[in-house]
């Protein structure tokens, strides 16, 4: 079992903007691009544009409220 959890998915935008939000916090968290590594691996993109990012499991309570605060912000 993994020991990084997904905590938000978006586009490039606003995962860069929760990226940074997190790193400003110390908080080490992984962007992972599905569409990107199915292109370099010669395969087509499962679903264009959309980016995840994920935390390791020991940062989630540290994460959880950053999230909800951007995800409210970038909603409105």
């Amino acid at each position: 079992m993994s020991n990084y959890i997904k905590v938000f998915t978006g586009n490039f935008i606003e995962v860069q903007r929760v990226f940074k939000a997190l790193e400003a916090v110390n908080v080490c968290a992984i962007i992972k691009d599905e569409s990107e590594s199915g292109r370099l691996a010669g395969f087509g993109p499962s679903i264009l544009g959309l980016q995840e990012i994920h935390v390791h499991k020991d940062e989630i309570e540290k994460t959880k409220p950053i999230i909800e605060n951007l995800s409210s912000e970038l909603q409105s």
